[in-house]
């Protein structure tokens, strides 16, 4: 009965009646928590998203270990791969031959990233296999076929069959001076992977056709390894030390280490100057609580009259203020999640609606905008939403049941 009707009481206070502008307030910084939640939670799952697109498809390519010699070039390659296949921790390893060329085809002509490997090795990777635009991996064999980003094929205007010319930096002397080297291939497939700076950019041979292009004979230039879970690699790599000591090792972290630093702390940055739209919704809440509480001390002075304790008064108007703050977090929470799940539909509808590119892949690096919804994190937005909300009305419920009905009801 005591719950029913503290509940009542803080439901009737919070409809607008007479006191309309107070209920104003309120509604106000119910819509200002539900859209801080539901903003800290979309642009925490977009920034999650993001960091872990780039993670996989810079790793789909580029491998989580590079084993490359001190020397120079890696020689007795085979050897080196067949032990590091054996270490605990490992799943694969390739040996690559990797160099700049510039790419031409009829009169168009575009840096490439050239990569060589060996034609079993690039169907083995999900990553390509999986993102095939035209042709087919099957016919990537031989001295003459070329595999190269769809981005990267429209730029010069090819297609399946068509004939791309690669000139390497290095040059060839002869009689009447030094001439450029370079080698027509013909085009077996395109790939996209959704990251622009691999589509538009990297184009692969077999590892014998590239070992006769950049004149590495029996050599290549690293062996590039994965291994089982990549944010491990302690334990992989000093396996891969015992077994090849004579070797310099490279993982992704050294590789990207300030760019993922970068995104982190963006990230974090984010995450505060976000919390503050929450706190200033609940500044509202207390503003608003002790705009209420002053409108409302003939009532609380009767209700002390009538036997009602100061607890009880503290509850009603603690339970009104905490129910703006719950059910703007709920809201926004809905809210959030829901746009977070369907954020690449919203896109695309936007942009058709105005006419505009709202994400750039030259930009941003990827072809679609990523999100990625942790449940930690939204746990972890919510309890922070509701702290602040609940602390909001702390106070104003303090002031509420001080209230003296002595003095009101004298002044009354």
């Amino acid at each position: 009965m005591s719950g029913s009707l503290e509940w009542g009481i803080a439901a009737r206070y919070l409809r607008a009646r007479r006191e309309g502008f107070i209920s104003v307030i309120a509604w106000l910084s119910l819509i200002g928590i539900a859209l801080g939640v539901a903003t800290l939670i979309i642009v925490m799952s977009v920034m999650n998203g993001f960091r872990a697109d780039l993670i996989e498809r810079i790793l789909g390519i580029s491998g989580h270990v590079i084993v490359q010699s001190n020397e120079g070039p890696v020689r007795d390659y085979d050897r080196i791969t067949l032990a590091v296949r054996g270490a605990d921790g490992v799943i694969q390893a390739t040996p690559i031959i990797e160099g700049q060329a510039m790419a031409m085809a009829d009169g168009a002509a575009s840096g490439a990233l050239v990569r060589g490997v060996r034609p079993e090795d690039l169907i083995n990777n999900d990553l390509i296999a999986n993102g095939i635009a035209t042709g087919s991996l099957a016919d990537f064999h031989g001295t003459n076929a070329l595999v190269l980003g769809n981005r990267l094929a429209r730029t010069l205007g090819v297609g399946v069959g068509d004939q791309v010319t690669l000139v390497a930096p290095q040059t060839t002397p002869t009689a009447f001076g030094t001439v450029p080297r370079m080698k027509g291939y013909t085009v077996v497939a395109t790939f996209g992977v959704g990251m622009f700076e691999y589509d538009s950019s990297f184009v692969f041979l077999p590892l014998e056709a590239a070992q006769v292009f950049f004149r590495m004979q029996d050599t290549v230039s690293a062996i590039e390894i994965l291994v089982e879970d990549p944010e491990q690699l302690d334990g992989p790599v000093a396996a891969i030390r015992t077994i090849a000591p004579d070797v310099r090792l490279f993982d992704w972290r050294q590789a990207n280490r300030q760019f993922f630093n970068a995104l982190q702390v963006e990230r974090n940055v984010m995450f505060l100057i976000l919390t503050l739209i929450i706190l200033v919704a609940a500044l509202n809440i207390i503003s608003s609580m002790i705009m209420l509480v002053k409108d409302k001390r003939g009532d609380i002075a009767i209700l002390r009259t009538m036997g009602a304790p100061r607890a009880m008064i503290l509850r009603v108007f603690f339970m009104a203020g905490a129910s703006i703050g719950v059910i703007g977090t709920f809201a926004g929470v809905i809210l959030g999640l829901g746009f977070s799940l369907n954020i690449e539909t919203i896109r695309q509808g936007i942009e058709r609606l105005f006419g505009t590119q709202l994400f750039a892949p030259e930009v941003y690096f990827l072809s679609q905008l990523p999100a990625k919804v942790d449940t930690g994190e939204v746990i972890t937005i919510v309890i922070m939403a509701l702290t602040l909300s609940f602390a909001a009305t702390l106070y104003p419920s303090w002031r509420a049941a001080r209230t003296d009905p002595v003095e009101v009801l004298r002044g009354e």
